[in-house]
């Protein structure tokens, strides 16, 4: 699962595939659009979404391990609902990620983790294939 060009960027709905960027911003791709568009870095935060990790007890783990983990449980735990009670959507958490922090961990991060699952598992951007820079079959190549 390779989440390296996908950001999240503040003031923006959704999550949007990096195309390219320039000194003063970014030309990114909407996932359901397909349409191209620049957004400015003085007027818009972004957020790789491959440098975003989730606290645990006494480490943290990289986003991408929790989208594998709920890819893989989709069918039997199906991600829960983020207008559903505080109780339910932390329950559903602790099935994905037992051991999350959680005094830092809070719930509308968790929420916002859900939402960024559902919008790129809707797009089909997430896959449980290897991923193509890391996979054995290609450091055998070498």
């Amino acid at each position: 699962m390779n989440i390296d060009k996908y950001v999240s960027i503040g003031g923006l709905p959704g999550i949007y595939k990096m195309v390219t960027n320039r000194a003063s911003g970014l030309i990114v791709e909407d996932l359901k659009t397909k349409k191209t568009q620049f957004v400015a870095s003085r007027k818009h935060q972004f957020n790789p979404l491959a440098s975003i990790a989730i606290y645990t007890e006494d480490d943290s783990v990289e986003l991408k391990h929790i989208f594998r983990t709920m890819l893989e449980q989709i069918e039997t735990n199906p991600p829960a609902d983020v207008k559903g009670t505080d109780q339910v959507i932390r329950d559903y958490f602790s099935t994905i990620l037992p051991d999350h922090d959680r005094d830092r961990v809070y719930t509308s991060d968790i929420k916002k983790v859900i939402k960024w699952f559902n919008y790129l598992n809707d797009a089909g951007c997430l896959s449980l294939d290897p991923d193509p820079v890391t996979s054995p079959a290609k450091e055998e190549a070498k």
